[in-house]
């Protein structure tokens, strides 16, 4: 009768035990399984912050590099010193030799395929070389930085001067510009970018207007905190 009494307590025993084993078992998956959701949602993220980041530098010959041999352009110089600076970024070159802020404006949806966090634009030189009226500059040149704006792409924009030849009424009318679409877009200002290289004869090429590879380590240096604060407000 004992006996009986004590198997019973056993077998009751031991079910409680496997019922409790198997309700903890239960508790462990669901814990598991929410804990590894959140590592998948936070993982994906972590990954996506580590992805480069992306700059389009889009411009005339200036910045595409003329009469240059590759390492000593522009976007080759640049993408060098950010990386010595500690940022991984990706430099795309969409710039193109004898671009008017016109050209620019036409093949803008072009350079933005590669989906810019940010966008050095350098445009104008060529129109004031060509006498183009600075309202249609100034026209062109504030399309492009909406159209940039729109997509959400923070945007460097490097001022340019007219050549003392156009005149002195030209000439203001031009260089104003620049800060003036600055202010009205807020967007970052670059005031002249060929400041330090223009009018430097050991600084360009036999042209007198392109800068050559020390030209171009100048302008680099110069206008790489600006690069530097546009990334990070991209980012």
């Amino acid at each position: 009768m004992n006996l009986a009494i004590g198997q019973g307590r056993t077998v009751i025993e031991f079910t409680a035990l496997r019922t409790a084993i198997r309700r903890l078992s239960r508790g462990l998956v669901v814990a598991l399984v929410a804990l590894f959701g959140l590592f998948g949602a936070v993982l994906p993220a972590q990954a996506a912050d580590k992805s480069p980041q992306t700059i389009v530098l889009f411009g005339d010959s200036l910045m595409a590099g003329y009469g240059l041999a590759h390492d000593d352009g522009f976007a080759p110089k640049l993408q060098s010193a950010l990386k010595q600076a500690g940022h991984d970024v990706r430099v795309i070159n969409s710039s193109v030799s004898g671009d008017t802020s016109a050209a620019g404006l036409a093949r803008l949806d072009w350079a933005l395929v590669d989906k810019p966090d940010a966008v050095l634009l350098e445009l104008g030189a060529n129109d004031a070389l060509r006498g183009v009226e600075p309202a249609q500059t100034r026209d062109n040149l504030a399309k492009i930085i909406e159209k940039l704006r729109a997509q959400d792409v923070d945007v460097l924009l490097a001022g340019m001067m007219a050549p003392p030849n156009m005149g002195k009424a030209y000439g203001e009318e031009f260089n104003s510009i620049y800060p003036d679409l600055a202010g009205r877009y807020e967007v970052e200002f670059y005031p002249f970018f060929l400041d330090g290289v223009a009018a430097e004869p050991d600084l360009n090429q036999d042209d007198g207007m392109h800068p050559n590879a020390d030209g171009v380590a100048v302008i680099v240096e110069r206008i790489l905190p600006d690069v530097i604060n546009l990334l990070d407000d991209a980012s």
